[in-house]
């Protein structure tokens, strides 16, 4: 089975990226701080991807953005030729944004198909390990005997942010974010598959970062994850984004409750 991951992004930018961290939208970084901080979460996503080595790799990026920034990004991590294709999003909202990068891939299971299955995720969660998306790949492949199979790791925010599936899978992205029915992404998820029978996977969570406690959490983990690594080297840390927070200074606190 041939497999591919679609790294969903924004290009780093300053007042784009990262916004709801922001002071303007009463977060904690500058917008400045914001960009770099999401810079290295997607530099790290980019690094466990090419360590995952069981997939090609493909970057789709926000229509407004910068693209040979994000070529010149790109190649400060992958070497040539390991990233095949990076392209511009031409979708008009995030759910029809996310449809055109899968079928981009799959081109609705045809011969011309890039892949037979295609993993797609975003470059906010730097704690991602590469035995993550061969397990992906792993249990797509098993479900798939069946024609269709989808392999979905929930966030803490009602929604998911690692979702695959295969070429002939009936699925599409159609009003899962934001629909009028007020169901939350991941329900819908859930209510597509039984309407469909398509059989799901559930992966490990990989927590992403788009709200001020979603960044607490993160520094509380990557400490954890520091301390882990010195008794399991296969672990994936994300040093550039240690390093970014470091260079920040932030530190997560836990406040007793009054009385």
């Amino acid at each position: 089975m041939r497999n591919a991951v679609v790294i969903f992004t924004k290009v780093p930018c300053a007042g784009t990226a990262k916004t709801r961290l922001t002071t303007e939208r009463g977060g904690i970084l500058s917008q400045e701080e914001a960009k770099e901080f999401y810079q290295a979460c997607l530099l790290d996503v980019l690094e466990s991807c090419l360590k995952a080595d069981c997939c090609d790799l493909y970057i789709c990026y926000d229509a407004a953005g910068d693209g040979a920034y994000l070529e010149q990004l790109v190649e400060t991590v992958a070497p040539a030729g390991r990233v095949r294709e990076l392209f511009r999003d031409k979708g008009e909202s995030f759910d029809k944004g996310m449809q055109y990068a899968v079928d981009c891939i799959l081109k609705n299971g045809s011969p011309e198909r890039l892949a037979d299955a295609v993993v797609i995720l975003g470059g906010d969660m730097p704690t991602l390990q590469p035995q993550t998306l061969r397990t992906a790949f792993q249990r797509l492949e098993q479900l798939a005997r069946q024609d269709s199979a989808l392999v979905i790791s929930a966030d803490q925010e009602c929604g998911f942010n690692i979702i695959g599936y295969t070429h002939g899978t009936p699925f599409r992205f159609d009003e899962v974010f934001y629909n009028r029915l007020g169901v939350t992404a991941l329900d819908m998820i859930a209510i597509r598959a039984v309407e469909q029978e398509i059989p799901v996977a559930l992966l490990e969570t990989v927590p992403d970062v788009d709200l001020v406690p979603d960044f607490a959490h993160l520094l509380t983990l990557l400490k954890t994850m520091q301390l882990a690594h010195r008794h399991d080297s296969s672990m994936q840390l994300p040093h550039r984004t240690i390093n970014v927070l470091a260079e920040l200074g932030y530190e997560a606190a836990a406040f007793p409750a009054a009385g």
